[in-house]
C-alpha cells in the first residue's frame, strides 16, 4: 500500500498497486517497446480518497522511475545545506541518505514523496527504529513533508505502526487545524482495530477546542468520563479553552474550580486566556477571581497577568481599585510594560489628576522606568487637549536637572 499525495495537498490518497508492466510480453503498446524510446508503464489505482468510502479506477502513465542520486553539495541552496549540516553524527548511513533526499526534495524536480519512500524501503529495509529517528528528525527541523512520511509509514509493516503513532498525526493536522485530515487519520486507525484511549481523545479535545467545533468538544469530552478514563490537566485545560473560545466564561471557571477540587491544575495559559477573556469583557469580578486562582494554583503573577487584570479594573471603570493593583504589582517587585503604564495614564486622565500624574510620572522615572510608544502618545494626547505641553516640558527638565544634581552630589 502506497499513499500519493501532492506536495501541497491537503487530500491524502491511499493507494494500491495492482498492475505494472515490466516485460516487452506484457507491454500492452509493443511498437513502442524500443529500448530507444521511453518507456511507460501503466498501472490501476484503487484510491480511496477521504472518509467518503468511494473508490475509482484510474490510470496513470508513469515515464520514469525515481533515481536514487547522491546530493551535490554544490548544487543545493544554503538553506538544504545548513540543515544538512545539522543532521546527528550518529545517524545511521540509511536515515542519512532519506533524510538528505527529503531535505532537498522538489515537487517541481523529483518524482512523488511516496515513490521515494518506496525505493528507500526497497533497497535501505529500514526498521522501525529508523523510521523513528527520521520522524524525529523531520519534526525537529518542522518540514512540511513530515506528516505525509508519517501517514506513509503507517502503511509499511517494517514500520510496525501502533496507537500512538496514529494519535501523533492526529496532534500533528490539529497544530495546523487540518480538521478533515486529523479525522481521516482517526478513521483510519479504527479500520485497523485500535481503540480511543486518554491521548487520542485528549488530542481530539484540543483540536476541536482550537478549531472552534464546540460540539465536538464537549462530547469528546463526555466520552472520556464516560470510559471512565482518567482526566489530566491537558484533557481539562483543552476542554477549558474550548469554554473559552464559545465565550462560556462561566462553565469554563466551573470546570477549573472541579479541577482543583481533585488537585488538577491547569497550564498558565489557560489561566491567562481565561483572566484575558474576563479584562476584554471589563468583568472586574471574573477577573480577580482568575487572578486569585492563579495564585493557588501556584503560579506567581508576572507583568502581562498583572495588565490584564488593571485592564479589567479601567475598563469597568474602578479607578481605585486599578491604582490599588498597580501598587500591589509594583509592592511585589513586578516592573509595569508600557501597556501596564498606558492604562494607569488612562485612570488619571478619566479623574484628571494632573498633578497626580506627573507625581506618577516621576516616581517612574525615579526608578529608572521609561515609557514606551503607546504610553507617550496618551500622555501627548492628553496634555494637548489640555493645552500644558510646554508647561509639563518645562517641569520634567527641570526635575531631571534636580536629580541629575542629587546623584552628582552623591558621589
Amino acid at each position: 500500500m502506497l499513499p500519493i499525495s501532492n506536495y501541497n495537498s491537503t487530500l491524502t490518497c491511499k493507494t494500491q498497486f495492482f498492475n505494472r508492466f515490466h516485460s516487452p510480453k506484457l507491454f500492452p503498446y509493443p511498437n513502442l517497446s524500443n529500448s530507444n524510446h521511453l518507456k511507460p508503464q501503466f498501472f490501476q489505482l484503487l484510491c480511496t480518497i477521504g472518509e467518503l468510502g468511494q473508490t475509482t479506477k484510474l490510470e496513470q502513465d508513469v515515464r520514469t522511475t525515481f533515481r536514487w542520486i547522491e546530493i551535490d553539495m554544490n548544487q543545493i541552496n544554503d538553506a538544504q545545506r545548513n540543515h544538512i549540516a545539522r543532521l546527528p553524527k550518529k545517524l545511521t548511513n540509511r536515515c542519512r541518505a532519506l533524510m538528505k533526499q527529503l531535505i532537498c526534495f522538489s515537487p517541481e524536480k523529483s518524482s512523488s514523496v511516496c515513490v521515494l519512500l518506496s525505493a528507500w524501503v526497497k533497497s535501505m529495509k529500514p526498521v522501525r527504529a529508523d523510521w523513528l529517528v527520521v520522524l524525529k528528525e523531520l519534526e525537529n527541523m518542522n518540514h512540511p513533508l513530515r506528516l505525509q512520511v508519517a501517514e506513509y509509514a503507517l502503511l509499511e509493516e517494517s514500520f510496525e505502526p501502533n496507537i500512538r503513532d496514529y494519535t501523533k498525526i492526529i496532534h500533528g493536522y490539529a497544530k495546523q487545524s487540518r480538521l478533515q485530515e486529523a479525522e481521516n487519520t482517526l478513521q483510519a486507525m479504527k479500520s485497523k482495530g485500535f481503540e480511543c484511549d486518554q491521548v487520542t481523545l485528549t488530542a481530539l479535545i484540543h483540536m476541536y477546542s482550537k478549531g472552534g467545533n464546540f460540539n465536538l468538544a464537549k462530547d469528546t469530552f463526555e466520552e472520556m468520563k464516560l470510559l471512565g478514563l482518567p482526566l489530566d490537566n491537558r484533557a481539562y485545560g483543552s476542554m477549558v479553552m474550548a469554554y473559552i473560545r464559545a465565550g462560556m466564561l462561566k462553565e469554563g471557571e466551573t470546570l477549573l474550580h472541579e479541577m482543583e477540587s481533585q488537585q488538577v491544575y491547569a497550564k498558565s495559559e489557560v489561566y491567562k486566556a481565561m483572566l484575558r477573556a474576563y479584562s476584554m469583557r471589563g468583568d472586574s469580578l471574573g477577573a480577580q477571581r482568575i487572578f486569585d486562582a492563579i495564585q493557588i494554583a501556584g503560579i506567581i503573577p508576572d507583568v502581562k497577568i498583572c495588565t490584564l487584570l488593571i485592564n479589567a479594573y479601567v475598563s469597568s471603570g474602578q479607578s481605585q481599585e486599578a491604582r490599588v493593583a498597580f501598587e500591589n504589582m509594583r509592592r511585589a517587585g513586578i516592573v509595569p510594560n508600557d501597556k501596564c503604564i498606558g492604562l494607569m495614564l488612562d485612570v488619571y486622565e478619566k479623574d484628571n489628576k494632573l498633578k497626580e500624574v506627573l507625581d506618577f510620572l516621576m516616581d517612574l522615572e525615579r526608578e529608572g522606568i521609561m515609557m514606551g510608544k503607546e504610553a507617550s502618545t496618551k500622555l501627548a494626547r492628553w496634555f494637548k487637549d489640555l493645552g500644558v505641553v510646554e508647561e509639563v516640558e518645562c517641569v520634567l527638565r527641570d526635575y531631571s536637572s534636580m536629580e541629575a544634581l542629587q546623584s552628582g552630589n552623591g558621589f
